[in-house]
């Protein structure tokens, strides 16, 4: 590479100390110009004839307010309030008046009855027998085969335990998907009678479809023949209330 040669005229660094010197004169004249530099001395002036409403309070005095009085001028007369004066003088009472009983007197003619024409009849104490009578509220209960010689409270438990035990066995719970019911928990609620005699009557099915209504017939008609529920040691009828849920899978 060639070695490039300084032109002498072109190299600063020789003025630098110029450009000092310059630069500290200018600095010195500012200072000294804002060190001369003089304001002049402001006064308060009254400004009372330029501006009525504007008022300069000098140092030495000290401001007085006066509250000055209004006067309300009445745009209407107000209308006194007139009483009424009842110039009558009330009298007192004379409590002399007899007082009447009113007493309404039936229009049919009053009957007389005869002692010796009176029957006496004999009405029971207690309430009559109800003919149906729901499985909760049955003192015996009605008795499934193999339930025989429990307690009352155990029979009802017996009972239930046992019919569900019978639905699972002879319910066909595949019948669901046969049908094509969507997936999930069907229902089926059925009621009936056990009569006096321990027969299954007056059967009650409410299925979501028909073949399931036919499938629980068929189940209710397979149950055995129980022995009747009694109310106050007589037989009578009982309502027993069986829903049937099952599952649908796919």
């Amino acid at each position: 590479m060639k070695n490039l040669k300084k032109v002498p005229t072109k190299q600063l660094e020789k003025f630098s100390t110029i450009f000092t010197q310059l630069g500290l004169v200018l600095v010195l004249f500012v200072v000294y110009i804002s060190l001369e530099h003089k304001t002049s001395k402001k006064t308060v002036q009254h400004l009372a004839q330029v501006n009525s409403n504007v008022y300069v309070l000098l140092p030495h005095e000290i401001p007085v307010f006066k509250r000055e009085k209004k006067t309300i001028t009445p745009s209407s007369p107000v209308d006194k309030v007139t009483r009424l004066i009842l110039d009558e003088k009330i009298e007192k009472g004379d409590n002399t008046i007899e007082e009447k009983v009113l007493i309404d007197e039936p229009d049919a003619p009053m009957v007389l009855v005869d002692p010796n024409s009176i029957i006496e009849v004999d009405i029971p104490e207690e309430d009559p027998i109800e003919n149906d009578v729901a499985f909760i509220n049955i003192e015996d209960a009605p008795v499934f085969k193999g339930c025989e010689g429990l307690s009352k409270k155990e029979n009802k438990r017996c009972f239930d335990r046992k019919m569900k035990e019978f639905v699972q066995r002879n319910f066909d719970a595949n019948l669901g998907s046969e049908l094509g019911l969507q997936a999930g928990v069907h229902k089926i609620q059925t009621q009936f009678l056990i009569d006096a005699n321990g027969n299954v009557v007056d059967v009650k099915i409410r299925a979501p479809h028909v073949r399931l209504k036919k499938e629980t017939e068929l189940l209710i008609n397979k149950l055995p023949k129980f022995t009747p529920g009694k109310q106050r040691n007589t037989p009578v009828r009982v309502r027993y209330t069986m829903p049937i849920a099952f599952k649908v899978e796919y």
